[in-house]
């Protein structure tokens, strides 16, 4: 299932439909509306694969058999799901996935309810994160690792601070633009950060990583293409062309490359925790933190909340005999 199922694409300076658009889109599945809904990428990749999963598991060969789906065809797939030993995180994932296809089916007068309504999930494995959060010692010696004297140290050392100083997901820092990291918000200089959902946050931006930046903008010459990407590949084999944004992927390979070089092999996202569980051991208020994360629940924003598990805080060293 993909953008591709549509059965009609129009480019966006058509203004008119033709008779046989016109009855093509009225006899779209809402099934295939639901899922030309999500924007976000990872969620349309998630959400495909538990769809297809449940489909596949179900039999259902016609988006009108989704109205024969009753509570017992979920908890069947559902205890299949436990069956194939999946995490107990990936099966409540997948059963909002289609508790999200069942309500867009209830909103259209599609089915008379949602059948996943009152399915029991797995529990959540407690309350910490499972992303690492690596130690401040570790974070420096990551922060010095490129070497600053060629144009990739330069590069690379401005994209870890960014990451370690502002808690970025690798999607947001692969869209900045040169022209957000120039914005300024009373007398502060910010990043303009592109989040989540469409979401835009600004963020202070912190001394260290604005001065790696600043380099690593002069070393390359690109800081006055302000409509342009800030972080870009220093090569490109397959077309040359170098003024385009580095990938996510790219930025998880280089994390994990100077990681591994100093034994500790972690992927970008741990970067993000590491910077949302030093400034919540530093005090920063919860709230803020969650605004500063882009988080829409503070319940994801407290997984990251260490301070209550610290092991030098344990009644267990306050005893004395």
């Amino acid at each position: 299932m993909s953008s591709s199922d549509f059965p009609v694409s129009l480019p966006p300076s058509s203004r008119l439909l033709s008779t046989a658009d016109f009855y093509r889109l009225a006899d779209v599945p809402l099934v295939l509306e639901w899922f030309a809904n999500i924007d976000n990428p990872q969620t349309r990749r998630a959400y495909k694969n538990a769809l297809e999963d449940f489909i596949k598991f179900t039999g259902i060969e016609r988006p009108d058999e989704f109205r024969e789906i009753t509570r017992a065809h979920i908890i069947a797939w559902r205890d299949d799901l436990k069956y194939r030993e999946l995490s107990g995180t990936t099966i409540r994932h997948r059963l909002e996935a289609l508790s999200s296809l069942f309500e867009y089916l209830c909103d259209q007068n599609a089915v008379t309810h949602n059948p996943v309504k009152g399915i029991k999930r797995p529990s959540v494995e407690g309350y910490e994160g499972k992303t690492p959060a690596i130690g401040n010692h570790q974070a420096r010696s990551l922060l010095e690792s490129p070497k600053n004297v060629s144009l990739k140290g330069k590069r690379d050392r401005a994209i870890l601070a960014t990451l370690l100083y502002h808690a970025l997901r690798r999607e947001e820092l692969c869209k900045l633009l040169v022209k957000d990291f120039k914005h300024e918000r009373r007398g502060v200089a910010h990043l303009k950060v592109s989040g989540k959902g469409g979401k835009t946050r600004y963020i202070p931006l912190h001394p260290a990583a604005g001065g790696l930046v600043l380099e690593y903008l002069e070393e390359l010459g690109h800081g006055a293409d302000v409509g342009g990407p800030l972080f870009r590949p220093l090569r490109n084999n397959r077309t040359g062309a170098l003024n385009k944004a580095i990938t996510p992927d790219m930025v998880y390979k280089l994390v994990r490359f100077y990681s591994a070089a100093l034994g500790f092999k972690i992927g970008a996202h741990a970067l993000r925790a590491t910077a949302a569980t030093n400034a919540l051991d530093h005090q920063a208020d919860i709230a803020k933190v969650q605004e500063w994360l882009g988080h829409a629940n503070i319940a994801t924003t407290r997984i990251y909340d260490h301070r209550k598990t610290r092991p030098e805080d344990s009644p267990t060293f306050k005893v004395v005999y």
